[in-house]
């Protein structure tokens, strides 16, 4: 219940968080991604882009765990 504040302001806005392992870790990759996201988000949101912010996190396959191991070992 609690009003999500974007650059003061309390109007509509979005956040993205991204997280990958091997492809989010360049500023040109998340550049391209960024873009691409941003499209999909205004049109499918109404949102203009200053409304919507995109957090990328690279990951290591040692921090991601599956199947009772880690993606290094998969």
């Amino acid at each position: 219940g609690l009003p999500m504040v974007l650059s003061g302001s309390a109007e509509p806005c979005a956040q993205l968080l991204v997280s990958s392992i091997g492809v989010v870790g360049s500023a040109e990759q998340n550049q391209r991604h960024s873009a691409r996201f941003f499209d999909v988000l205004t049109a499918q949101l109404g949102l203009g882009p200053e409304r919507i912010v995109i957090r990328f996190y690279p990951l290591e396959p040692w921090q991601i765990g599956k199947n009772r191991t880690v993606m290094t070992f998969l």
